[in-house]
């Protein structure tokens, strides 16, 4: 089992941003990248058209708490970038993790094939 890790530098984002698929929703957009190894690393960027420092935070911990609630393994390895839009700020947390659950379906990092349990949840690429 790879760990989970954040992208911290700017040519980490970049590198996603030019060649990673995209996602878009009016909460969020997310840009997935599949790599060769190394886990899932994650980031998130909130800009000041979102607001003040309190509500980018605000819209960070949201977007932090629905990617973890959606990632139950960590089998695969990916960069994920979400980046967060101005309704962002005023949504309930359960929407969110919706938002960010059908992006992550899309982009095939997780695999919900039924509601009987079989395969429900699992990461991979």
């Amino acid at each position: 089992m790879l760990g989970i890790t954040s992208l911290n530098k700017n040519f980490q984002f970049k590198n996603v941003y030019r060649r990673g698929k995209s996602f878009v929703s009016p909460h969020v957009v997310t840009y997935v990248l599949k790599k060769k190894g190394g886990g899932i690393r994650y980031g998130i960027t909130t800009s000041k058209k979102i607001g003040g420092a309190v509500e980018r935070n605000r819209a960070r911990r949201v977007i932090k708490a629905a990617f973890f609630d959606n990632l139950p393994s960590t089998q695969g390895s990916y960069d994920i970038v979400f980046v967060a839009r101005q309704p962002a700020v005023r949504i309930k947390s359960n929407i969110m993790a919706e938002d960010i659950k059908c992006h992550l379906e899309q982009a095939q990092v997780i695999k919900y094939q039924n509601d009987n349990g079989n395969n429900r949840g699992q990461i991979g690429g």
